[in-house]
């Protein structure tokens, strides 16, 4: 019953994310493009500037949210192969469950976490459903924190799934020591230039409670990664606008910044396996896909350029493939931090 059920609901968000895609106004695709467009221009080395940036993130997330929601990806992120037995899904689950643990919540039923990059809230609705408490989550993207309000309301939580229109550039709209944890997904540390870390990091320190953790599953490059080699920075120039990330951190420079804003590193280690065997399923699915889209577009019910952009998506799921078994990068890389009691 509750396979079926889950094949309901993805079935369910797949029409609804190819409906969306076939109404969306032009103006709202086209930004789209031009985000995907700027973000290959960083990668050639135009200077940008933070609002721009985050402009384009915001922009790009409108249409791809719905683009991936067609092919299982409604959480946008991709996890660790943990077992082979299960497909992305049950994956995820156990993903969420290791960052939920390493938060070592004293009281989890009277708990309240914040989720930071929430997306549509499917990962809050999980921690809140395994806890029994509270989760706050904020997100760039006003449609997927509309998606999120909803289905807080469909699954009769919105008295513990609070969610909120915001930006991690700014300061983060919570009172201080208001959390028992915070936590986040492949959705904080690549929109951050290095010396934009600090600020952040203080915002997470100010807002968490004492004895308070912070955990993740995060994209950061790994101490392998050379910015001198010519191969490394290919696969970077390809893989990087499809994470919709504007920047590359090292594991250091971000926990660099934690230590610096107060809190006590625990833990920074590569992620317990790797992402790229979900990635090509995720890659071979795509290319079915296109197929039919292909179809669709042949008779007006899609516009071009969906399969355009699943093109490109393809082609960045390759490099980030090759780029994973190169152990240039980590989709997972984990930190734990804890804010001291005294």
């Amino acid at each position: 019953m509750v396979a079926s059920g889950m094949k309901r609901y993805r079935f369910k968000m797949a029409i609804g994310g190819l409906r969306r895609l076939a109404t969306m106004p032009e103006e709202d695709k086209q930004a789209c493009i031009d985000a995907y467009k700027f973000f290959q221009r960083m990668q050639d080395g135009e200077e940008t500037d933070t609002a721009d940036e985050t402009k384009a993130v915001a922009d790009y997330y409108k249409v791809l949210n719905n683009m991936l929601s067609i092919f299982d990806l409604e959480k946008l992120y991709i996890p660790p192969q943990l077992d082979e037995r299960l497909g992305l899904y049950g994956n995820q689950l156990l993903c969420e469950q290791a960052v939920l643990d390493e938060l070592s919540l004293q009281d989890p039923q009277g708990s309240h976490l914040l989720d930071m990059g929430c997306g549509r809230g499917r990962i809050s609705h999980y921690f809140a459903s395994l806890t029994g408490g509270q989760v706050s989550g904020y997100n760039i993207d006003s449609d997927q924190i509309g998606n999120a309000i909803d289905w807080a309301a469909q699954c009769d939580m919105t008295d513990r799934l609070h969610f909120k229109v915001g930006n991690h550039h700014e300061p983060l709209d919570y009172a201080s020591s208001s959390f028992d944890g915070c936590f986040s997904f492949q959705a904080v540390w690549p929109f951050f230039k290095k010396e934009e870390l600090d600020d952040h990091a203080r915002e997470m320190f100010r807002v968490l409670k004492p004895g308070a953790r912070y955990a993740c599953s995060e994209y950061l490059l790994t101490p392998h990664f050379d910015w001198n080699n010519e191969e490394h920075l290919s696969l970077h120039r390809l893989f990087l606008p499809t994470l919709a990330a504007t920047q590359s951190m090292y594991p250091a420079d971000v926990c660099a910044a934690l230590e610096r804003a107060g809190f006590k590193v625990l833990l920074s280690a590569p992620s317990k396996s790797e992402a790229w065997p979900l990635c090509e399923q995720k890659r071979d699915l795509i290319l079915t896909a296109r197929r039919v889209i292909r179809a669709l577009e042949a008779v007006r019910l899609l516009p071009p350029w969906v399969e355009e952009s699943l093109d490109l998506l393809q082609k960045g799921g390759q490099a980030w493939t090759d780029a994973e078994k190169a152990k240039i990068a980590d989709l997972n890389w984990r930190i734990v931090a804890e804010k001291p009691t005294a």
